[in-house]
């Protein structure tokens, strides 16, 4: 009889238990464009440039090698890092993936 009361009461825990998905993070983002290597700049933050359209926003990541995309035209999903820009510089974006077009 125990056994069975604890299997009825180890099923209602698992049955009550929500898989609780994370919000969409509102600063996530995708772009387009092109990367450059930052060279000189008047911000010191990121260590690339995505540009596109006269645009340009800093790139940061822990994870790719970005020098692998110099110069080439990629899709980048990423996080806008919260603080950014400063002193008039271009947005931050923590990245998270990449693509050629």
């Amino acid at each position: 009889m125990k056994k069975i009361m604890f299997m009825l009461i180890l099923a209602s825990v698992i049955i009550s238990c929500k898989t609780v998905k994370p919000a969409a993070d509102k600063n996530a983002v995708t772009l387009d464009g092109k990367i450059e290597k930052i060279e000189m700049s008047t911000f010191q933050y990121g260590t690339h440039l995505l540009k596109k359209d006269g645009k340009s926003y800093a790139l940061r990541t822990s994870t790719i090698k970005l020098d692998n995309f110099t110069n080439k035209d990629v899709i980048v999903k990423g996080v806008k890092v919260e603080g950014y820009p400063l002193e008039n510089g271009p947005e931050l974006i923590d990245v998270k993936g990449i693509t050629v077009k």
